[in-house]
């Protein structure tokens, strides 16, 4: 007799080749019309699944996984970011939780050099002009942004994602600065001809561009805060396709609005999918979706990584993505 195949919930519609092997693999529930579950649903398929495959989208408290029912032995989020998962409520439950890095990196190195040249060169400005019809003719001072090339980039947060950001700047003649707990190896230092900064302080006052690239921890929330945010040079852009909660964005907005900072470019939104109605209509700020994983690649290599994750698990075997509890 075959073996009991696990019940899997998955809580977002995912790519079509990622949902058909699950559902050949293990006794697999969809979410075909894409709704995200209230929290009532949530509690519903935390308490009848033996693995939950959530996604960012999806707050998994202590208080939820109380709820959990005794079958539930696995949570195989779909994404990298595990901030809305309280893994060591989900530990101390028996429960293992797995994520998906590394597959996410170069998509986002490529939104955020993207976001530089969006602000720097008011791409997004310039292409509302066309798109309107109220594109006058060429004119020497119209529309000027700011070059790149021999411009300081500051990197918070030089794991895998900020060095991919750093090889893509460097091509762009841009100089590499970063602050990180500590220094990555001299073999990367010396290929990106990276400068450390232990004060993120002094680092952001001096940069022309600071890019976000750091997890959203308690230690990380509001890193950039209001004194912070005022440090940067008046022409100075920030970049964030990290995580909104790094940012305050009622102060960044504040000082967007009064001409303080050069720009901003916006992947991530404190209280998202809400912006910051501050920030909504102001012409020095590139505002986008979430779009940092968005491409069919990511995505299907995302929900590969979780299959592979439920797969080793139900081998008896530890996932190799698997998270390790603060605690431990």
């Amino acid at each position: 007799m075959a073996a009991r195949k696990p019940k899997v919930i998955v809580t977002r519609k995912l790519p079509d080749p990622v949902e058909t092997r699950m559902r050949e693999l293990f006794d697999t529930q969809l979410n075909v019309t894409d709704t995200p579950m209230s929290k009532a649903e949530l509690a519903e398929a935390i308490n009848r699944a033996d693995v939950l495959a959530p996604t960012i989208t999806d707050r998994i408290d202590a208080r939820m996984i109380e709820r959990a029912g005794p079958q539930l032995k696995l949570i195989a989020n779909f994404g990298a970011g595990i901030d809305h998962i309280d893994v060591d409520a989900a530990n101390a439950r028996g429960i293992t939780v797995t994520n998906t890095p590394g597959v996410l990196t170069e998509d986002t190195a490529d939104l955020t050099l993207a976001l530089i040249m969006a602000v720097a060169r008011r791409i997004v400005e310039g292409a509302n002009v066309a798109q309107a019809g109220e594109f006058m003719g060429w004119a020497p001072t119209w529309m000027m942004g700011r070059r790149i090339t021999g411009k300081r980039l500051g990197i918070i947060g030089m794991g895998r994602i900020g060095q991919a950001v750093a090889r893509r700047a460097k091509a762009f003649g841009l100089q590499i600065h970063y602050h990180n707990r500590k220094p990555v190896s001299s073999r990367i230092a010396e290929e990106l001809e990276a400068t450390y900064w232990e004060s993120l302080d002094q680092m952001i006052a001096r940069m022309d561009i600071v890019s976000v690239h750091s997890p959203h921890t308690p230690a990380t929330y509001h890193l950039l805060s209001a004194r912070r945010l005022k440090l940067l040079q008046p022409h100075a852009f920030l970049i964030n396709t990290a995580r909104g909660e790094i940012v305050d964005e009622g102060a960044l907005a504040d000082l967007l609005k009064a001409g303080a900072i050069g720009g901003a470019g916006l992947d991530v939104f404190e209280f998202e999918p809400k912006i910051n109605p501050k920030l909504l209509g102001l012409p020095n700020v590139v505002l986008l979706p979430h779009l940092g994983s968005a491409t069919v690649e990511g995505r299907i290599d995302m929900g590969e990584k979780v299959i592979i994750n439920i797969r080793t698990w139900m081998d008896g075997h530890k996932p190799p993505d698997r998270v390790i509890p603060s605690m431990m």
